[in-house]
């Protein structure tokens, strides 16, 4: 890798390091400031496979200590740590996917096995939670630049996309025990490798995503992507043994994606569903397709297609309008752009390809394209093209297609899957779930983070104006989730 884009990672590290250790400095501050508003996330009855009166407990060294550390658990905390400390003992304990619980487990039975009798185990498990997602982030914000660069040919751009990523309105999850820092470490780093090549390693990391969230397997939908690009392009030089392989290639891979989450709701049924008698049942048990990811979203969270659209959850649209309103504008502006952007890939003809680089001396834009009518027809041209031409020295060659080989910025062909991705995911925020976790479900989405920045960097001052919207958003949900989440107060 080039020095450019290591110096760059680097400072990215410390970043990610610096948003951690705030987020962390401010959860603890507003937890001793202020008292919460539940507490009950502090009873911890015994394990139900334990039988009995459980053994005497030897005091601890650091009582106060274990009691601040155990105080933290609060929302869905409470249920990852719960699992990693007892397994899944009831239906609703299902609707939490394994891999954070597992890791918390393995962890604290592991390196910070010793602090046990100092600061007893469910303190341990949430230490251990605290220390997997914090580093987990850190990373997964390393990954964020080097996909950023990989996609825009942009440094100024990736790296400032990736700033507002270290400090995004969701990071209070990203700082406790939640899924969202493993999701977005696995989803990241997959995708990352998809784009450059790395097909086995991204299959894997991907799968992995889905083991840490239910909408991990929409990941194989980048797959699929590259699947339909390297037909297209078998067929336009028919070669057609090419694109059977590609297509039976992406198949596979696709299929691999799903099998950590299937093989999960294969566990829930065989555990909760066999051995009894058929009345004993529960109703997922005896539908024909048993999902019990859905009957636990739907039964107890009550989360459905409408469900939601209540007068008494005004408040909680409002909490997640900016987010989705940030959404919405990254992809109806990619969207209007869509068109240009096409008509510059297919107008190349005779030896070139048609993902093949787009080139011309045009002026810019407002929003960053601009289109000039000549004999051979409309052409594109990003700006920063010679940010981007210092990108393409550093970046390595890409084996994935000739369609990385479009010009770099916000509107380029290969943040349509990202674009796509960020639509569906928008969609079902907003009619489906509990439209407050919008601000958290999305935040691992790279596209908002790349309009975000271009926006703020836009010469446009109409547009710059909304980059301090979009900062004071930023700044305002981090002090906000902080504070409210931390004492267990509703959020998102």
């Amino acid at each position: 890798m080039a020095n450019g884009i290591r110096s760059s990672a680097s400072d990215i590290l410390r970043l990610a390091f610096i948003s951690r250790f705030l987020i962390l400095t401010l959860i603890v501050l507003f937890r001793f400031l202020f008292d919460p508003y539940d507490t009950s996330a502090a009873l911890n009855p015994p394990c139900h496979h334990l039988a009995g009166t459980p053994p005497p407990r030897s005091p601890l060294l650091w009582p106060r200590v274990a009691a601040a550390i155990e105080q933290c658990v609060v929302w869905d905390s409470v249920y990852f740590v719960r699992i990693a400390e007892c397994g899944y003992e009831y239906e609703q304990t299902f609707a939490f996917l394994p891999l954070l619980p597992a890791a918390t487990s393995l962890l604290s039975r592991s390196v910070l096995a010793p602090l046990v009798p100092v600061i007893g185990c469910k303190a341990v498990l949430a230490l251990a939670g605290y220390v997997i997602n914090n580093v987990a982030f850190i990373f997964a914000a390393l990954y964020f630049y080097r996909l950023s660069v990989l996609i825009l040919k942009d440094y100024k751009a990736a790296f400032l996309a990736s700033v507002l990523f270290c400090f995004n309105p969701a990071s209070v999850f990203y700082s406790s025990i939640y899924s969202e820092s493993l999701y977005a470490l696995f989803s990241l780093g997959g995708i990352y490798y998809v784009f450059s090549g790395s097909n086995t390693l991204a299959m894997l990391l991907l799968a992995v995503s889905g083991s840490a969230r239910s909408n991990g397997t929409l990941n194989a939908g980048y797959f699929m992507f590259l699947t339909l690009v390297k037909v297209y392009e078998a067929g336009s030089q028919n070669r057609k043994i090419k694109a059977v392989k590609a297509i039976v290639d992406g198949t596979l891979y696709s299929i691999c994606i799903f099998i950590p989450y299937v093989a999960f709701q294969a566990y829930g049924y065989s555990n909760i569903c066999k051995g009894g008698s058929l009345d004993e049942l529960r109703p997922w048990c005896k539908a024909r397709i048993p999902h019990l990811y859905a009957f636990l979203q739907s039964h107890y969270w009550g989360v459905g297609f409408f469900r939601y659209f209540q007068v008494k959850q005004l408040p909680n649209f409002l909490l997640a309008s900016p987010i989705l309103t940030l959404a919405v504008c990254s992809i109806s502006k990619y969207a209007k752009s869509l068109p240009q952007v096409v008509q510059a890939l297919v107008v190349r003809q005779g030896n070139n390809p048609p993902f093949s680089d787009v080139t011309s001396t045009t002026s810019t834009a407002k929003d960053g394209i601009s289109i000039k009518n000549s004999k051979g027809g409309s052409v594109v041209k990003q700006r920063r093209k010679e940010n981007g031409d210092e990108v393409q020295k550093d970046l390595k060659p890409i084996s994935q297609g000739t369609i990385f080989k479009t010009n770099q910025g916000y509107y380029n062909v290969m943040v349509l899957p990202f674009i796509l991705h960020l639509g569906f995911l928008t969609f079902t925020a907003f009619f489906v779930m509990h439209v407050q976790v919008s601000t958290r479900f999305l935040s691992a989405s790279p596209p908002i983070y790349w309009f975000a920045s271009y926006t703020m960097l836009s010469p446009d001052r109409n547009l710059a104006k909304w980059g301090y919207l979009i900062s004071a958003y930023f700044i305002l949900y981090i002090l906000l989730g902080s504070l409210l989440f931390s004492n267990f107060y509703p959020f998102t």
